[in-house]
């Protein structure tokens, strides 16, 4: 991923949420527990959660902001813009994505496998949960820009 949208990313993480020590349950803005004194501070999400590090609080923060690929359905239409559409069987014309998937379902979820890396390794989309969820980079990168823009 572009070193520059993950620090942009930390920092707006960094900025939505709050340094908050667990041992004395409070909020410590200054980074540092006024009560037990403490540097070692959880990060608060108001509303969210609290925890340690940030990567959750991006995670949270796109998810609350983005939409998520469709992983299937851009798949789909990623052989649909290579094929056409319908494919003669016989007398029949039948949906190309659709006899592909029924006929061989390993292959189909092979070459799905083999596209959703090579989106990832082109930097097309990415993931903050080791692939579970994938957003656009261009949806980030221009969330961080409007974001920017509301910034004083």
């Amino acid at each position: 991923m572009n070193t520059e949208i993950k620090l942009k990313l930390e920092k707006l993480a960094l900025s939505k949420s709050i340094p908050f020590c667990y041992s004395c349950y409070h909020e410590c803005p200054s980074g540092r527990c006024n009560s037990c004194g403490t540097d070692d501070l959880m990060q608060l999400l108001p509303g969210v959660a609290c925890d340690y590090g940030i990567d959750w609080i991006i995670e949270s923060i796109l998810e609350t902001e983005l939409t998520a690929v469709n992983l299937d359905e851009e798949f789909e239409e990623s052989i649909r813009q290579c094929y056409e559409e319908t494919t003669k069987i016989g007398w029949m014309n039948l949906d190309t994505i659709s006899v592909m998937k029924s006929h061989d379902p390993i292959s189909w979820s092979s070459a799905q496998s083999e596209w959703e890396s090579m989106e990832a390794e082109e930097g097309n989309i990415v993931s903050f949960d080791n692939g579970s969820t994938y957003y656009r980079m261009y949806d980030i990168e221009n969330l961080l820009e409007e974001l920017e823009l509301q910034t004083p």
